[in-house]
C-alpha cells in the first residue's frame, strides 16, 4: 500500500491507499454488504408488502443511494481525514454533522456486533453438528434470551475485529472481500433456486416478493424501503467518507459508486429471493422480525441435501459479511477518536471497541433479563414505548440517518458548494459533468425524501 497526502492539509494521519480499484470496490461494497442486506432486508421486505418494497427500494437506492455514495466519497477523498474533520474540511463548524454520524454509526455497532455473534454462534452450531429442533424459531429464541452465550460470541467477534483493526482497514479485509464476497453472492442464487423448487407455495412467497400490489403501498412502507436503503447501502454513517479518505485521484467516483450501488442491491434483493419465498411457503410469522433469516435459513439447510455443510458455509460466509462491515463501521468513531485525541491507533481502538461491546451488553440483555425494559419514545400522538433493539434501531435508522443524509445534502449544496463538490467529484472535469438535475436530487429531491422519512417515524405522516 501506499500512501497519499491529505487533500486539505488538516488531516493529523496520512491515510493508506487500496492496492487496486477492484479491490476498493470490493471492500465498500463489503462496508455495505453485510447484516443490513442479508439480515435486515428480508424482514423488513416481506413485513412491507413484498413487491411493492421491492420497486420502492430500487427507485431509493437509484435516486438517493447513488448519489449519495458520491458525495460522501468526494467529501472523504478531498479532506483526507476522520468523519468530522472531512465535514469541517470547509468550514469547521460544519464538523458537527460528522459528529451526528459518528454517534449513529455507534449506536449501530452496539446491535450490529451482537448480530454479529448470533451469526458466529450458528456456525459454530453447524460446525458441531448442533440440533436446532423440529421449531427453528424456539432455538433461536432460546439462545437470543440466554444472559451469557449471545454475549461470549459477541466478545469473539469484537476481539477478532479489534485485533485485524490493529492492521489497518485496507489490507486483511481488502484480501478476504475479494473472495467471500463473491462466494456469499454465489450461494444465495443456489439456495434460492433451491428453496423455490423445493418448498411447498414457495412459488406463491416469490409471486408476493416481485409482483408488486399497490394496494399495500403507505407512507410507512415508504419510510421502511427509504430507511433501509440508508441501512444497506450504508449512508449517512460516514462509512464512504471514512473509505474516501483514502481514496486516490485516480479512481472515478462517479464509476465507483455506481458499481457499489449495483453490488450492494443485487445482494439484497437475492438475499429477499432466498428467504421470502422460503418463509412465505413455511407459514412463517411476518412479524418474526430479526429471527426470519435464522429460522428460514435452518429450515432450508435441515432439508437440502448435504445442508450441514452448506449451512457451515453459508454461516461463515454470512459471518465474513458482518465482519466487512465492522471493519469499517467501528473504524467511523476509531478513528475520530484517534485524530482527535492524538492516541495511538491501537489504543484507541481498543477504547472504541470497549465501549460498543457494553452498549451491546445491554442490547443483548434486552432479547432475556431486560426484555421487559420499555424505553420512552415521543411522537405527535403522545408516548410510544419500545424494547432497547427497536429503540435504537428506530432512533438511528428512522432518525439519526435521515438526518445525517438530508444534512450531507446541505452540505454539499450551501456549504461546499456544487462547483467546488464538481471539481472533487469528476477531477476538474476528467469524469463528465454535474447536471442540472443532480443539483436538483442533492438541493431537493433528498432533502425532502428525508423529511418524509422523519416526519413518518414521529407520526405527522401516516
Amino acid at each position: 500500500m501506499s500512501s497519499n497526502e491529505t487533500g486539505t492539509g488538516k488531516s493529523t494521519k496520512e491515510h493508506a491507499q487500496w492496492g487496486s480499484r477492484f479491490g476498493y470496490i470490493m471492500v465498500a461494497a463489503g462496508a455495505a454488504i453485510g447484516l443490513g442486506n442479508i439480515w435486515r432486508f428480508p424482514y423488513l421486505a416481506y413485513g412491507g408488502g413484498g413487491g411493492v418494497f421491492i420497486v420502492i427500494y430500487i427507485i431509493m437506492a437509484a435516486l438517493m443511494g447513488y448519489p449519495l455514495i458520491k458525495a460522501e466519497s468526494a467529501i472523504g477523498r478531498f479532506a483526507r481525514a476522520n468523519v468530522a474533520a472531512s465535514f469541517g474540511a470547509v468550514k469547521k463548524k460544519y464538523r458537527f454533522v460528522g459528529w451526528i454520524a459518528i454517534l449513529c454509526t455507534t449506536l449501530i455497532d452496539m446491535y450490529y456486533v451482537i448480530v454479529g455473534g448470533w451469526v458466529l454462534k450458528y456456525a459454530v452450531a453447524y460446525i458441531i453438528g448442533e440440533d436446532f429442533g423440529s421449531d427453528t424459531q424456539v432455538f433461536f429464541d432460546g439462545f437470543t434470551a440466554s444472559s451469557v452465550q449471545p454475549l461470549v460470541y459477541t466478545a469473539i467477534v469484537m476481539i477478532v475485529v479489534a485485533v485485524l483493526l490493529f492492521f489497518g482497514i485496507t489490507n486483511l479485509v481488502e484480501k478476504v472481500t475479494k473472495v467471500m464476497m463473491p462466494a456469499l453472492f454465489l450461494l444465495l442464487v443456489v439456495c434460492g433456486i433451491w428453496a423455490i423448487f423445493s418448498t411447498p407455495n414457495a412459488v406463491e412467497g416469490l409471486k408476493y416478493y416481485i409482483v408488486p400490489d399497490f394496494s399495500k403501498m403507505s407512507v410507512k412502507v415508504f419510510a421502511d424501503a427509504a430507511t433501509q436503503v440508508l441501512f444497506s447501502i450504508g449512508i449517512g454513517w460516514g462509512i464512504f467518507v471514512t473509505l474516501g479518505a483514502s481514496l486516490p485521484k485516480e479512481n472515478n467516483i462517479k464509476k465507483d459508486s455506481v458499481w457499489i450501488a449495483v453490488c450492494d442491491t443485487v445482494v439484497a434483493l437475492t438475499a429477499g429471493f432466498v428467504i421470502i419465498p422460503s418463509a412465505y411457503g413455511a407459514g412463517v410469522d411476518m412479524a418474526s422480525g430479526p429471527s426470519l433469516i435464522f429460522v428460514v435459513m435452518t429450515q432450508i439447510f435441515s432439508k437440502l441435501p448435504g445442508g450441514r455443510f452448506i449451512g457451515i458455509f453459508f454461516f461463515i460466509a454470512l459471518l465474513f459479511a458482518a465482519l466487512s462491515t465492522l471493519f469499517t463501521i467501528i473504524e467511523i468513531p476509531n478513528k475520530w477518536l484517534e485524530e482527535s485525541t492524538h492516541m495511538s491507533h491501537r489504543k484507541s481502538t481498543t477504547i472504541t471497541s470497549l465501549i460498543i461491546f457494553a452498549g451491546g451488553i445491554i442490547v443483548s440483555l434486552g432479547f432475556g433479563v431486560l426484555s421487559n425494559v420499555q424505553l420512552p419514545f415521543l411522537d405527535v400522538h403522545g408516548v410510544a414505548y419500545y424494547n432497547i433493539y427497536n429503540w435504537l434501531d428506530t432512533f438511528t435508522a428512522y432518525i439519526l440517518l435521515p438526518l445525517g443524509c438530508l444534512l450531507t445534502c446541505f452540505y454539499v449544496a450551501k456549504v461546499w458548494g456544487f462547483k467546488d463538490f464538481e471539481k472533487e467529484l469528476t477531477v476538474n472535469g476528467r469524469d463528465g459533468k454535474f447536471s442540472q438535475f443532480q443539483k436538483v436530487v442533492y438541493a431537493v429531491i433528498v432533502p425532502a425524501l428525508m423529511l418524509v422519512v422523519i416526519l413518518n417515524c414521529f407520526g405527522f405522516i401516516n
